[in-house]
């Protein structure tokens, strides 16, 4: 989005209820309408830049149970990690949390 008054573009991403939201194209400190550039689904944006940041992309469908529970359970965008994680080599330093009495319940 540009703010045609200062020049300024800024990038959103914005849900389709955030688009419905005028707010979300109103620059905060100059009140000036904010005029939408380029309008671009999110996955299409990986499709087109994921390699300028090293990384791998990997479409997952639905059509399988563990590709259905991957979609339901991360809204379809999985997270990604940038360094491989060996979580047998991390060390638990904390005290045990076990003791539930400590917690207040509402």
């Amino acid at each position: 989005m540009r703010n045609n008054q200062t020049g300024e573009e800024v990038h959103k991403i914005l849900s389709p209820a955030e688009e419905k939201v005028a707010t979300n194209f109103t620059d905060a400190e100059t009140g000036e309408t904010l005029e939408v550039v380029e309008k671009e689904p999110l996955v299409e944006w990986f499709a087109n830049n994921y390699k300028q940041f090293g990384t791998t992309l990997e479409f997952v469908t639905a059509r399988s149970q563990e590709g259905s529970q991957f979609c339901q359970g991360f809204g379809g965008i999985g997270g990604i990690l940038r360094w491989q994680v060996d979580f047998m080599e991390m060390e638990y330093e904390g005290e045990s949390d076990d003791d539930l009495r400590d917690y207040v319940f509402i």
